[in-house]
């Protein structure tokens, strides 16, 4: 079952905003601001559930001293090819996985990067341009139990794939190619503007982002049309 949520929020001209914003990269900085509060405030006031499944309580938010906050980063590996996304799997192995926009999903575990990737799709998927790849990654929230897991890339025609694998029984830091199912294909009508993230709801449904489709500034107004799926935030069941 597909349920689309459009973002049919505000559509604003660039032209218009021109003498508020000096920059283009502001102007669609406070668009994307704007358009995700008012979504947090319509998910706050319906959020969607399954039947039977109570809206989650969100936690109190809590006031920090920020003179107690000290930051640093820390090198934990190196030579990875282009990573995009890093998920936990929540099966308790403390294992961390990279996803890597050529087409590979390696894997950090105690030891560091292991040499062999966990799924390597490499051939399917098509890079050649700066906003195309191996784009999303999530595991089923029984992962541990189903060694379900599913990922969003654009495949070699440039159309965007939402795929289900499994990984191995006998060995938990393997999945095979061919253990491939999609889920849905969604043409794309330009080379960026993809989205590719992908995440479990708090009502059990795979989130899945598409993007506009490109060009620049959505020249086909898929953002704003609820007939296609681009532009969308879509639940799958």
């Amino acid at each position: 079952q597909l349920y689309i949520e459009s973002r049919r929020l505000f559509h604003w001209n660039s032209e218009s905003l021109s003498a508020c914003f000096p920059t283009w990269s502001t102007m669609k900085f406070f668009s994307t601001v704007f358009s995700a509060a008012l979504l947090a405030a319509h998910l706050g006031a319906a959020w969607p559930t399954r039947e039977g499944l109570e809206r989650p309580e969100l936690p109190a938010v809590e006031t920090v001293d920020q003179s107690q906050i000290s930051i640093a980063l820390q090198l934990v590996v190196t030579g990875l090819q282009r990573p995009v996304s890093v998920r936990a799997a929540g099966d308790g192995s403390g294992r961390l996985f990279v996803v890597e926009q050529p087409g590979q999903i390696r894997i950090i575990d105690r030891d560091g990067l292991r040499p062999t990737p966990f799924l390597d799709i490499a051939s399917r998927v098509r890079d050649a341009s700066n906003e195309q790849g191996l784009l999303g990654l999530a595991f089923h929230p029984e992962y541990a139990e189903n060694r379900r897991f599913f990922v969003n890339y654009t495949d070699l025609s440039g159309s965007t794939v939402v795929a289900e694998y499994a990984s191995s029984e006998d060995d938990p830091n393997l999945s095979s190619p061919s253990s491939e199912t999609i889920i849905m294909t969604i043409e794309q009508p330009y080379s960026n503007h993809n989205g590719g993230d992908l995440a479990f709801g708090p009502d059990g449904y795979l989130w899945i982002s598409t993007g506009d489709g490109g060009n620049g500034g959505d020249p086909q107004g898929n953002g704003q049309n609820p007939e296609t799926l681009l532009g969308k935030l879509l639940r799958v069941d």
